[in-house]
């Protein structure tokens, strides 16, 4: 069973390599919610943290050798692995699906990194990456299903308790469950911590329906994000036992938050970035009146053009 000191101890890791993101108050509604801007974070998403924590633990254990890393994914986590491997001087590998998007594919070859499309799914990509990696020797990361990953996202926890100060009830988007994960080691056990997920999407719902992980057919608008078909083993090990809460959202709740999100504050998200507040806004997070509500922002890797830009003031 993960702790929280392997959040901690993946904090003072990765604190040279990765910024600490603001927070802000939403005046404007009721609740007066706290988002974490995660999505600030460098290659506009959390991930960064745990590729950091992962391949740094590594380089420290003297594990990595010249094949450098390899990672199956054709978004964030891809993104986060290969600027990680840049920023260390470390080749990387990444193999994403055939569908993956071509702007964050030449994001990834930017950044330095060999690109393999294999296959149509995550799954295909994963598992031609698992073949690759036992001939090529490389260290495997996943995406989020392992203990330093997983350690590594729960360090936007830590940090946004420094920054806010107790918060009774935490929000976060899930897809396989590292980063909820990560949040409820890093919080204090009174806190309570709500996994976000969309109903097309529901991994971890259906994990604790099922006692365990179990595959799950998912699509929908943010699919790109969240559309891990099966819930992280670590993770599930962490919600089943220290109590995360489940709520799920509708494809037309992720769409209406992020259409506010750039209305209200002028920030762009992808739609599972902004899952956690769409859950806030269709009144699924169930408070009191006096609760400090935390919501993490957490991923900006989306083409805005489909954003409705209102007239500016003058």
């Amino acid at each position: 069973m993960m702790t929280p000191d392997d959040v901690v101890v993946a904090r003072r890791r990765i604190s040279p390599w990765v910024r600490e993101t603001p927070i802000i108050r939403w005046d404007d509604h009721p609740a007066h919610p706290l988002l974490k801007l995660e999505a600030l974070q460098v290659t506009g998403s959390f991930k960064a943290r745990g590729a950091f924590n992962r391949v740094l633990a590594a380089r420290e254990a003297g594990t990595i050798g010249d094949a450098g890393v390899i990672g199956a994914s054709g978004g964030n986590a891809g993104l986060a692995l290969a600027y990680a491997a840049h920023r260390l001087g470390i080749p990387a590998e990444i193999v994403v699906p055939k569908t993956s998007s071509p702007v964050k594919l030449e994001r990834l070859r930017t950044l330095g990194a060999t690109v393999v499309a294999c296959g149509q799914r995550y799954g295909d990509a994963y598992d031609w990456a698992l073949a690759r990696q036992r001939e090529s020797g490389a260290l495997f990361v996943h995406a989020y299903d392992q203990v330093e990953v997983v350690a590594g996202q729960g360090t936007v926890g830590l940090e946004f308790l420094d920054q806010a100060g107790p918060l009774d009830v935490v929000v976060v988007a899930a897809g396989g469950g590292g980063l909820v994960a990560g949040v409820r080691l890093a919080m204090p056990h009174e806190t309570r911590v709500i996994a976000v997920e969309p109903t097309l999407a529901p991994t971890i719902r259906q994990a604790l329906a099922a006692g365990g992980p179990v595959d799950v057919e998912v699509s929908g608008v943010a699919a790109d994000s969240l559309g891990a078909r099966r819930c992280g083993d670590l993770a599930y090990e962490v919600i089943s036992s220290m109590g995360v809460e489940s709520v799920l959202v509708e494809e037309e709740e992720m769409v209406a938050a992020r259409q506010l999100l750039w209305d209200e504050f002028r920030l762009v998200g992808e739609y599972g970035g902004v899952a956690a507040l769409a859950a806030l806004l269709a009144d699924k997070v169930k408070t009191s009146g006096h609760d400090r509500i935390g919501i993490i922002f957490c991923g900006a890797n989306s083409d805005p053009s489909d954003l409705v830009k209102h007239d500016e003031i003058g």
